[in-house]
């Protein structure tokens, strides 16, 4: 066998007649490959198979070149350690010379250059530090290098006479497979987050559809000037406030008004995940990774790349998984369950919570570090109590959205409405205000003829119990006068579920509705509270 320098094969004893026609048909399998229908893994294994035909080897690795590591996508031989890490070609400088050769490298018995694979052969791990053949095959497509093949056999003569040209030939073939399955795993990826980005955009335009921030309260103002602050920022935003006060709303406004409005805005219920499947519906996972895994799924960080991701209740976040998410926002990247393989994403973070963040670190629920990390800007939503004045603007707007879903006539709310709404300190905020005069409008329609006048009165106005301010202080049944202020709002809490469970007949669901919360929220809620479910 001849060599050029470095080891380059050069050329080769003829092949013998079965020897050409097994690697002829090893070349036409590989080639037939290019067009198939095939998974990035069964392709993978099918060329290290056919490599075989023409390689007489103990181990083989199949690599693929990304930015300055080498990531091993195939073995046969070698351990499946020798899969779960990339190799930097700078700490491997054989692999580095295989990547630098113009053809394939057959490396001396003396060679001083390390093994990578020392230590990892499946039959005999400390085999391949002794004398043995490595061979070594660049792959190319279009003049770049892709990845790389090595080879290596016990029998330190096992690659002599081979012809260089095949070789060559195989560094070609395989270097088209390889950049093949690449591209078709870079258009399935973007299908999938396609796909998934037109679901939450659809999802989002239902139901925020006429949304927006609405009043001239001087609250508001200063909302709305603190959105306008930080939305040109890549900053991190915690948006806190009490239940229902439109904390969406702003997280979409801080969305809408940065440099990614043009990408989608993922959202993600922290409340509504099962812990047993948290992980996978933020990181994604790989076929396989457990059971019910078919195919490779993207998670919401990998859809929400070069957008934003919306983690609305994220103190309910399992304290589990605080440490994964608190590393996706200090290196920006993610890895899926049951892969080994790191991703970079680029994605702005607005979380919202009507949890005390801080209280809860100091009770030990919450990580300290992952809530100074998202943090980093805080924009609190007042409670509809602390804008009174913008009530009638509001509850005009919510008439007039259920007067045109409804197809209904001319509408306006009475004045002795507008005072009793205005009088009420709404637990509920906003979204417990719409609840209500959506039911009011509603009322006062039945029974009218198509497009008749439709005035909403105080009949059809049901303003929870308690939820009327008063000269006292007002609780919820089962509410205490005393105790910490967190004490009695949980207090108040119990009673507001409570009475709206029973007028529910006991349906939690219907009783969840009621209150503007999704079900999952209320089931929550009530295990937080200590209440029976």
């Amino acid at each position: 066998m001849k060599f050029a320098a470095g080891g380059v094969v050069e050329s080769a004893t003829p092949l013998s007649a079965s020897q050409r026609t097994d690697a002829l048909e090893a070349l036409l399998e590989i080639g037939r490959d290019l067009t198939a229908s095939l998974g990035s893994l069964d392709r993978y294994e099918r060329l290290l198979v056919a490599v075989r035909r023409i390689l007489p080897f103990d181990a083989a690795c199949l690599l693929r070149l990304q930015g300055d590591e080498l990531v091993p996508l195939a073995a046969h031989g070698l351990v499946p350690a020798a899969l779960e890490r990339p190799y930097p070609r700078h700490r491997h400088p054989r692999l580095d010379a295989i990547l630098r050769a113009p053809a394939p490298i057959l490396f001396p018995h003396d060679s001083a250059l390390p093994d990578p694979f020392d230590g990892l052969l499946t039959a005999d791990p400390h085999a391949l530090e002794r004398i043995h053949a490595c061979l070594g095959c660049p792959l190319t497509f279009g003049g770049d290098v892709v990845g790389a093949l090595t080879a290596d056999a016990l029998d330190p003569h096992a690659f002599d006479g081979l012809d260089g040209r095949l070789l060559a030939t195989l560094g070609a073939l395989a270097g088209a497979a390889l950049r093949t399955a690449t591209l078709i795993e870079a258009l399935e990826r973007r299908a999938e987050r396609g796909t998934r980005v037109a679901r939450e955009l659809q999802r989002s335009a239902d139901e925020t559809s006429g949304a927006a921030i609405l009043g001239t309260s001087a609250a508001i103002g200063t909302l709305l000037s603190e959105i306008s602050v930080v939305a040109a920022s890549d900053l991190p935003v915690l948006v806190t406030g009490e239940t229902g006060v439109g904390k969406e709303l702003v997280a979409r406004q801080v969305h809408a008004l940065s440099r990614r409005h043009d990408e989608a805005l993922i959202h993600v219920n922290c409340a509504a995940l099962p812990e047993s499947i948290a992980e996978s519906e933020l990181f994604g996972h790989v076929a396989g990774a457990f059971t019910g895994a078919a195919r490779d799924r993207a998670g919401k960080f990998e859809v929400a790349d070069g957008g934003s991701l919306f983690l609305d209740e994220i103190g309910e976040l399992p304290l589990s998984l605080q440490p994964k998410l608190l590393r996706a926002l200090q290196q920006g990247e993610i890895q899926r369950i049951g892969s080994d393989r790191l991703h970079r994403v680029d994605v702005r973070i607005i979380a919202a919570t009507n949890r005390d963040l801080l209280a809860e670190v100091e009770r030990g629920r919450f990580r300290a570090d992952l809530y100074h990390r998202l943090a980093v800007y805080p924009i609190r939503v007042p409670a509809l109590r602390e804008r009174r004045e913008d009530i009638p603007l509001l509850a005009t707007h919510f008439a007039d959205s259920t007067r045109r879903r409804l197809g209904l006539g001319p509408l306006r709310l009475g004045d002795e409405v507008r005072e009793r709404l205005a009088a009420a300190d709404w637990p509920g905020n906003v979204r417990e205000l719409e609840n209500v005069v959506s039911r009011a409008v509603l009322r006062a329609a039945a029974g009218k003829p198509p497009g008749a006048p439709i005035v909403v009165g105080l009949v059809h106005v049901d303003v929870s119990p308690g939820a009327v301010r008063d000269e006292a202080p007002v609780t919820a049944a089962g509410a205490t006068a005393g105790g910490s202020l967190r004490e009695r709002v949980e207090d108040f809490e119990r009673g507001l579920i409570r009475e709206a469970v029973e007028r529910n007949g006991g349906n939690q669901a219907a009783a969840a509705r009621e209150l503007g919360m999704h079900r999952a929220n209320l089931h929550h809620l009530v295990r937080r509270l200590g209440m029976k479910g």
